[in-house]
């Protein structure tokens, strides 16, 4: 009886959240998408920054802001690769950070960065959906041995899953059994 009583609940919760984000949705000005619990309400929907988009590693928030996680995506590349701007904004860091080239890009409501790139665009450049800001580093990242581009997208003080801002592909939504 008790693990009923959660299903129903947790079912209920999840029915909730989700005629709240299409509810949402619904209302969101076109080319821009929902991105739950950003704070912001709506977020612009932003492109892949390598192509072919293929997953090595996925988006594993921790339960608390100061714990270890993955906040981000990492998405299979190849050194020399172009790294392409997510979305259009401006460049608002482009340079290393410890080991490795970062570029990190205001949206507007979102912010996306990038992981390792050898910038070609310095800070301050305004730049369009698709356009190169980078390549792929030579820098061995944490999926080594494979080459990778860390992707993180923050929005406020908060990361979300780069998938859930993806055209075409998020948010997703679990819908309970019937």
């Amino acid at each position: 009886m008790r693990i009923r009583r959660r299903r129903r609940g947790a079912a209920a919760a999840l029915v909730a959240l989700a005629l709240a984000i299409a509810t949402l949705g619904a209302t969101a000005p076109a080319g821009r998408a929902v991105v739950p619990g950003s704070g912001e309400g709506v977020a612009p929907v932003l492109d892949a920054p390598v192509e072919p988009l293929r997953a090595v590693r996925l988006f594993d928030p921790p339960a608390r802001p100061w714990l270890p996680g993955h906040r981000g995506v990492d998405l299979i590349a190849h050194v020399g690769a172009p790294v392409l701007s997510p979305g259009a904004g401006v460049v608002t860091f482009a340079g290393r950070v410890v080991d490795r080239g970062v570029v990190t890009i205001d949206h507007g409501s979102l912010r996306s960065s990038l992981e390792p790139v050898d910038a070609q665009v310095p800070a301050g450049t305004a730049v369009h959906a698709g356009e190169p800001v980078g390549v792929v580093g030579s820098e061995p990242g944490h999926c080594a041995p494979t080459t990778c581009v860390h992707w993180g997208v923050r929005a406020g003080d908060s990361y979300v899953d780069p998938l859930d801002v993806l055209r075409g592909f998020g948010p997703i939504i679990l819908l309970p059994d019937r």
